[in-house]
């Protein structure tokens, strides 16, 4: 879990002699049924740029895909990766690497998040997520479940209710 220790603050968020706090920034947007966006890199060095469903457990941000999609087989190439999403009262932009995670507990907490905040019910078999319906934004079925390592995230204001701030985690 990232909490505020494992990330370092720069700028302002609550105003400018106040250091911004990733653990706040994460609590806005990890409720929220939000449309986040991915950006992956091309095995020719192009971006692709495609909508997600994405959330939060434990403080990690996980989201899935279908094994032939796009997003995933730039993934399998490059795992380096961002994702941004808007939440009132900011814009967060998480630059790092993704992962696939295979463990079924943590799949498992990862479904019920999704089934929570999205109403998407999955079932965990074979170390992905399955369904009868299918994920506009994930491709088809079988899904595979990715966990983001943040190396560096940005919070910038959507108005002018704090600076902007950015967060470094250290490798990834």
């Amino acid at each position: 879990m990232l909490g505020e220790d494992s990330a370092a603050g720069e700028g302002s968020w609550f105003g400018p002699a106040s250091s911004g706090s990733w653990e706040t920034a994460r609590q806005i947007v990890e409720t929220a049924p939000a449309t986040y966006w991915l950006a992956t890199v091309r095995p020719d060095g192009r971006p692709h740029v495609m909508p997600i469903l994405a959330v939060w457990v434990n403080g990690m941000l996980f989201f899935a895909a279908g094994q032939g999609t796009r997003k995933a087989r730039n993934l399998v190439l490059n795992s380096r990766c961002v994702v941004a999403v808007e939440q009132e009262p900011l814009d967060l932009v998480i630059e790092g690497s993704a992962r696939k995670t295979r463990d079924d507990e943590t799949l498992r907490r990862v479904a019920e998040r999704y089934a929570t905040i999205y109403d998407w019910h999955v079932t965990v078999r074979d170390g992905a997520f399955h369904d009868t319906e299918g994920a506009p934004t994930a491709g088809p079925p079988p899904y595979d479940v990715y966990e983001v390592t943040p190396r560096t995230a940005f919070g910038l204001p959507v108005g002018e209710s704090f600076g902007p701030t950015r967060w470094h985690f250290g490798q990834s």
